[in-house]
């Protein structure tokens, strides 16, 4: 990649084509990625095998498209970015439709000679209407604090933005 913004077409193009070993090729060696719930893979080999698996397994038949790119350069040689995702295609389970999802990827890059390589990656689901999460016997449950009583904010709800 000779720009950093570049990782946002380069991860879908890949991602569209199923090709695991493309996709890791966007990381550095020793590279971190951490999924959408929260499955850390410490460098690119182990990227590769767990996209490779993914693409088996789950997103066969997946197709991911980028809504929005951000780039914020850290100087010469480092840069974020942002990627605003959506995905549909994923593979049924027990006969539920997974429907579409969306979700921000943010990448660190770093430039090394003349090309840019991720050195870190995490995957983050969006969940409309949701703030957080509420742990509980089943797991994580999305949730919103909009309009719900609070004793720490003066009159008793949460304000725009959820912050307290």
């Amino acid at each position: 990649m000779t720009e950093p913004g570049e990782i946002a077409d380069r991860f879908v193009e890949a991602w569209n084509r199923a090709d695991a070993a493309a996709l890791a090729a966007l990381f550095a060696a020793d590279a971190d990625f951490v999924n959408v719930v929260g499955l850390w893979w410490e460098n690119r080999d182990r990227i590769r095998q767990a996209h490779e698996y993914g693409f088996r397994r789950i997103f066969s038949d997946s197709a991911m498209a980028v809504q929005r790119t951000k780039v914020r350069r850290l100087g010469e040689s480092a840069a974020v970015v942002h990627v605003e995702w959506t995905l549909s295609g994923q593979s049924p389970q027990a006969g539920t439709d997974p429907g579409e999802r969306s979700g921000i990827f943010c990448f660190v890059l770093q430039k090394n000679d003349d090309a840019w390589l991720a050195v870190s990656a995490h995957n983050t689901d969006r969940i409309p209407g949701a703030e957080t999460h509420i742990a509980g016997g089943d797991g994580l449950t999305p949730t919103s604090y909009q309009g719900v009583r609070s004793p720490r904010t003066p009159g008793g709800s949460v304000p725009p933005g959820g912050r307290t």
